[in-house]
């Protein structure tokens, strides 16, 4: 599956977990669990609680996802 086949949602950063995972709440009141990508970790891009980011999500397992971007 390619990366044109994800759908993005906005959310706000909720909790902080072990192993790298974030708990984002969408502004759709879904919960997500994500990890950060590959390109933000490599920029040491920080992300902490209460940021605001952009999540893909693939559409066969809705409750995980891709930290794409943080918004400023």
């Amino acid at each position: 599956m390619s990366r044109d086949d994800h759908v993005e949602f906005m959310g706000t950063i909720s909790a902080v977990n072990g192993g790298g995972f974030y708990t984002i709440k969408s502004e759709l009141g879904h919960s997500i669990m994500a990890k950060i990508s590959g390109r933000m970790r490599r920029n040491r891009i920080r992300i902490v609680l209460g940021d605001t980011v952009k999540v893909s999500v693939s559409p066969y397992d809705p409750s995980r996802g891709l930290i794409t971007y943080r918004i400023r």
